[in-house]
Parts: structure tokens; C-alpha cells; sequence
């Protein structure tokens, strides 16, 4: 991804959006049905979107990621859950 995976939109740099390059990827994994990949993808997506302060946008791709992952018994599920419990969204 090599234009990055965010962009800003406002004059003021303070609004994100995920990129059109991140989107794209996005959707071809759901159309290749590479769930694997779609874990590492939703988690960026929700990571940045956290970072940047889109909290509730970010809980959502961090929650996709979280039930891909649960799917594949992979162990990148524990490290999401962690990041949705800190932010309130999930519990032990």
C-alpha cells in the first residue's frame, strides 16, 4: 500500500478517511474471500481510524476484523478483543 492507508480531507488536516488505495483492498479481499487478509486490513483501518480520534468508525472495522479473526481461530483475535476492551467496547 504504498499511498498510504489514511488521508486527511479538511483544509484543517483534521479529518481522516480511510484511503481509496485501503478501500479498494478491502474489497477485492471480500471478493477473493481471503479472510486472513481482511483481518490485517479492518485492524489498520480501525487502528488509524482510533488514532485519529474516529473512535466509533474505528470500533467498527476493529469489531469486523475481531469476528474474521475469531473465524479463523487466528491469534490476532486476542490482541483485537484487548484493543476493543480498551475502548470500552468489549469485555473480558
Amino acid at each position: 500500500m504504498g499511498g498510504g492507508a489514511a488521508r486527511r480531507t479538511s483544509e484543517c488536516d483534521c479529518v481522516p478517511v480511510i484511503s481509496d488505495e485501503l478501500n479498494a483492498a478491502v474489497l477485492a479481499a471480500h471478493k477473493n474471500g481471503d479472510s486472513a487478509k481482511l483481518v490485517g486490513l479492518y485492524s489498520l483501518a480501525g487502528n488509524l481510524m482510533v488514532e485519529f480520534g474516529r473512535v466509533e468508525e474505528g470500533c467498527f472495522f476493529l469489531t469486523q476484523a475481531y469476528v474474521y479473526a475469531l473465524e479463523l481461530g487466528l491469534p490476532a483475535a486476542d490482541s483485537i478483543q484487548a484493543t476493543l476492551v480498551g475502548l470500552g467496547r468489549d469485555r473480558w
